[in-house]
């Protein structure tokens, strides 16, 4: 288990209940850091005392300060501030649970002072994993994936060579619009979207979840995290959640992880691994449920899927400018500036107009992360 921790990105879903696992496990939390929402990110620091606290609106850093001033909580600003916060002394693990490619630079540096990575940002590996991975194998980090499906692959690998892995098969609900025609969807509005069938989740995510642009975001993320081809990773739908996800080895054997569609499962089991400790989550009745279903996904449905697929498929910057132009299309749909179908039409337009081949350095993704949301927001207008 480990011994102390830092929360980026701590007012947050993940974040939330990465606090409350600490809380329950007894682990201190050394840093917090949010972007924006002081109101929780005080009662955060009031009931968990960190030794610092990280806001990356400047002028939100400032009231936060003030509002503190009676503890000794040090409060820093700006986005840098995410680097020192991950970076706090006596912190061995980061939990890396802000939203988008602000987390790539933090991840980077806690993984160059050697600490586990309890990895919540996907977009991390989407946008630079041949990067990420390269430096956590240099600096000999562990990154512990706090993604229900990747810490089901994890699990289901424990103590296997990952030479004898033949394939990944990634499980997915379907979101709230499964068995629904792209015609049916047009009018889809955030308030629907955001309504997952099983999991409880930030507004963003749950959005990604209903096109499933999520699901192609975790092919990518899987693709680094247990470096296997796209050819090796089989999306099934699986509209229970119970199996998490499951690997398929050599000799045909499948292990599959299976639990309670509840993330605090894996966010604890990224602190505590290799440990095993109880946990709040409860019991999967098998009983109750009845029946596990499966079925393969329509890519003609799923636009966003099939293209996050292609993506993966061409690697260079086509990922990151997936991600990029997807967080900002979300957030104009969340913000009602778009409709639905929009988002993908957007994210497609990006990728097209933007995405190149090769092997894009750390300032060249940075880059193209920026160019795909300015391309996004002027398409907008």
């Amino acid at each position: 288990m480990v011994k102390g921790i830092s929360i980026l990105g701590s007012t947050g879903s993940i974040g939330r209940q990465t606090a409350a696992a600490a809380s329950r496990l007894g682990i201190p939390v050394r840093a917090l850091a949010a972007r924006r929402d002081i109101d929780r990110l005080e009662e955060q620091c009031r009931a968990l005392r960190p030794s610092m606290a990280a806001v990356t609106d400047e002028a939100a850093a400032g009231e936060l300060a003030r509002r503190l001033s009676d503890t000794d909580v040090r409060v820093l600003g700006g986005e840098e501030s995410l680097t020192e916060a991950a970076l706090c002394p006596d912190c061995d693990c980061v939990v890396t649970a802000v939203s988008g490619s602000v987390g790539l630079r933090p991840t980077l540096a806690a993984i160059r002072a050697g600490r586990r990575i309890a990895l919540a940002n996907k977009e991390t590996l989407v946008c630079a994993g041949e990067i990420v991975m390269a430096e956590a194998e240099k600096y000999r980090a562990e990154i512990i994936p706090v993604d229900s499906e990747h810490s089901a692959i994890f699990q289901s690998m424990a103590g296997r060579n990952r030479s004898e892995l033949k394939r990944i098969l990634l499980t997915g609900s379907g979101g709230p619009f499964r068995g629904w025609s792209w015609e049916e969807t047009e009018n889809v509005t955030p308030e629907m979207a955001v309504r997952h069938p099983n999991w409880s989740m930030g507004a963003k995510i749950s959005v990604d979840s209903a096109t499933m642009m999520n699901k192609g975001l975790e092919f990518i993320e899987a693709m680094h995290l247990f470096a296997v081809s796209p050819d090796q990773i089989h999306i099934l739908i699986h509209p229970e959640s119970a199996i998490h996800s499951m690997v398929e080895l050599l000799d045909g054997t499948v292990i599959a992880q299976l639990g309670t569609a509840d993330m605090g499962l894996p966010i604890q089991y990224a602190l505590t691994w290799p440990e095993r400790c109880p946990s709040a989550a409860g019991t999967l009745d098998f009983v109750k449920m009845g029946a596990f279903h499966f079925e393969e996904p329509d890519y003609s449905r799923l636009p966003c899927l099939r293209l996050a697929v292609e993506c993966a498929g061409a690697g260079g910057s086509a990922p990151c400018v997936l991600s990029a132009a997807n967080e900002a299309a979300v957030a104009a749909f969340l913000g009602k500036k778009i409709g639905y179908h929009r988002i993908y039409e957007l994210v497609d337009g990006a990728v097209s107009a933007l995405a190149e081949g090769g092997h894009p350095d750390l300032e060249e993704i940075l880059r193209k992360d920026r160019a795909a949301r300015e391309f996004v927001n002027r398409e907008i207008g």
